[in-house]
């Protein structure tokens, strides 16, 4: 049960599925930075402290299912093959592949030069194909708690061909199956359990990764310390260190950063952007994340399984005056599951207006009438539901949109009881014991646009994306068709009639899309950060020798 109730998601979709986000600003944005310039060739120096907003619940990339988790694991591990900066898939543990004419069989000639990161007191480990077929097996594995295999259901057969090749067989060919091999590789030696892979394992808080920066320690007041990896197969990286501190307040770390605590921040809070802005010391950087934020809604509980509540609900708060008021008007209100940016994202279906009036009507439609207390109630039973955030969100503006949501159903007859629970808590509510009725939260997606595993009923469980029960079996069917197609234009379609199905069925309460930005001080130079992995280019980033002393006499 360790495992169980360490577990969530999200969210892939580590590609693919979806994500959870620790903080409330998610986001569509602008391009990412042209390809900076090669920095001076040089050996690792410098330390990068960078700020997070809470703390992830694992390390490695198979049961990790946030934001922080993915960031790190990203500096730790490689995929057989990767996202260059021109969104170009790129060599990486697998130096080259082929394709079988039927898209069938894949191919992968690995590297032989690829080591993983040495344990205290070992010499580095050679990485194999071995290692390969193991992290499909404990992945697949029915105990191994992971959003992945939902995925990766597509494979039939993984097996080694010699010592560094490895061939795939599928199911059936797949659109575009080339990206879907980024998933991270572990060793085979890493986790102490070789069948499936445990919360409790101590692989998941201690990785072993080929990566360019290895795991050093988490420190007491949970620091995360990752080194740069000497043997690194593309070379040792520029920077000696990268530091995440954890935050509990977006504001908090805007203030470290200002004060130089901090060299970086990952996700800043839009109402901090014309205050970095003005600072010459810092830069601010915009970056594509497909994603967006929600409330969604537990139907097990009767007063929500009809679907006229759910739409009532979005038609009774005022999504674009909340998006002014407390983001500064830094995104876009959406009207369902895709995020704006995606191209599955269909543009011809528009948010719902704000309309309490229209609200009201369609509860009194639903069989809800107004008691003498003022809220809204049918069979005798009352429109009082419970609100649960996660703390590790309890932000200003995550506060401030909480509170407004409560306000704006208030209006029509409905009350939410606010509860914000630690992180690990509002996980086990959620996704566990399904103990809520309305929840607050953000997804993030990778360009796969897959959102079977938050939408199919086959996913209803514990632990499982889809939390709120939701079952249509028109929408299973479509999601179905969606994955066996192979004709990009057809997927469209399908999932323009996905999108259309889900904004009239209101899983979710669809809110918005935010702006993202990094913010980091001048010195760390070569920065682009990729558009839902943000680390993938880190390897190149270098200290600014003259700007690090500067800063260091300062803080002196």
């Amino acid at each position: 049960m360790n495992e169980e109730r360490a577990m969530i998601k999200t969210i892939v979709q580590t590609l693919g599925a979806a994500m959870l986000l620790a903080g409330a600003a998610a986001s569509q944005a602008a391009e990412p930075a042209a390809a900076p310039k090669a920095p001076p060739a040089a050996t690792s120096s410098g330390v990068l402290n960078y700020g997070e907003y809470g703390r992830p619940t694992t390390l490695d990339p198979i049961t990790n299912n946030d934001m922080i988790a993915m960031r790190i694991t990203e500096l730790v591990f490689n995929g057989l093959v990767g996202i260059d900066n021109k969104q170009q898939i790129a060599p990486e543990l697998a130096e080259s592949w082929e394709m079988a004419s039927d898209g069938l069989v894949y191919t992968f000639r690995l590297r032989k030069d690829v080591r993983w990161h040495a344990r205290p007191g070992e010499e580095p480990r050679p990485f194999t194909a071995d290692d390969v077929v193991f992290t499909y097996k404990i992945m697949m594995h029915p105990k191994t708690i992971t959003p992945l295999k939902v995925r990766y259901e597509f494979i039939d057969e993984v097996k080694k061909l010699d010592s560094h090749s490895v061939r795939f067989t599928l199911k059936r060919p797949i659109l575009n199956a080339l990206p879907k091999f980024t998933f991270k590789i572990i060793p085979e030696f890493g986790p102490t359990n070789s069948a499936y892979l445990a919360r409790d394992d101590a692989f998941v808080q201690k990785p072993i990764g080929t990566g360019p920066y290895q795991y050093r320690e988490t420190t007491a007041n949970g620091e995360i310390v990752l080194e740069a990896n000497p043997h690194y197969f593309k070379g040792a990286p520029k920077i000696a260190r990268f530091v995440a501190k954890p935050f509990a307040d977006q504001n908090i770390m805007n203030q470290a950063l200002m004060y130089n605590n901090i060299d970086m921040s990952v996700l800043v809070n839009p109402r901090n952007v014309p205050e970095i802005q003005g600072d010459k010391r810092l830069r601010l950087q915009p970056y594509n994340a497909l994603s967006y934020s929600f409330f969604g809604y537990n139907v097990r509980n009767p007063l929500l399984a009809d679907a006229r509540v759910r739409k009532a609900f979005t038609l009774a708060i005022n999504r674009s005056e909340m998006l002014n008021a407390f983001f500064n008007n830094q995104g876009a209100v959406i009207s369902g599951p895709f995020a704006p940016g995606s191209w599955a994202y269909n543009l011809d279906v528009k948010p719902l207006p704000y309309n309490p009036g229209e609200a009201e009507k369609l509860l009194g439609q639903a069989g809800f009438k107004k008691g003498s207390d003022g809220i809204m109630a049918k069979d005798g039973k009352k429109l009082v539901l419970s609100l649960k955030v996660p703390i590790a969100q309890e932000s200003e503006a995550t506060k401030r949109v909480v509170l407004a949501f409560k306000n704006y159903l208030q209006r029509i007859g409905v009350q939410a009881n606010v509860e914000f629970l630690e992180w690990q808590a509002w996980k086990e509510a959620v996704f566990l014991t399904h103990d809520f009725d309305i929840m607050f939260a953000s997804w993030v997606f990778d360009d796969s646009a897959d959102i079977s595993s938050l939408f199919h009923s086959a996913e209803i469980g514990a632990w499982r994306n889809n939390f709120g029960g939701y079952s249509n079996q028109e929408v299973d069917s479509l999601l179905v068709e969606s994955k066996l197609t192979l004709d990009h234009e057809k997927r469209r379609t399908i999932y323009r009639k996905l999108h259309e199905m889900l904004a009239e069925e209101n899983p979710y309460t669809f809110l918005w899309t935010l702006t993202n930005y990094a913010a980091y001080h001048k010195k760390v130079r070569g920065v682009q950060i990729h558009p839902y992995k943000f680390f993938s280019y880190a390897d190149t980033w270098y200290i600014g020798e003259a700007e690090g002393k500067a800063e260091a006499a300062v803080k002196k």
